[in-house]
């Protein structure tokens, strides 16, 4: 339906009803297939081992962050290791 005044469409009356906008059973069927599935996937691989990583230690982050103004951490040399142990890691 057109609003003839603006000759845009009326988009009062098309509002969605939840009730009547379900999803078919076909769709149902492949969320359902989609979430039994998502740890086969790599995104859904690396989304479990970022839930399985340990909490933040505060103490150690503060500390680094003392090295780090002091100029007393090697933060090339750290990165590096960090992120061989993070690809390590992810490709296991």
């Amino acid at each position: 339906m057109i609003d003839e005044k603006n000759k845009l469409p009326d988009v009062k009356n098309q509002i969605p009803d939840p009730v009547k906008d379900t999803l078919s059973a076909d769709d149902d069927l492949i969320m359902e297939h989609i979430l039994e599935n998502i740890n086969n996937t790599p995104i859904g691989q690396v989304l479990k081992k970022i839930a399985s990583l340990p909490e933040v230690r505060r103490e150690k982050v503060l500390d680094v962050r003392h090295q780090l103004t002091e100029g007393q951490y090697n933060l090339n040399e750290r990165l590096d290791i960090a992120l061989d142990k993070v690809l390590e890691d992810l490709t296991m």
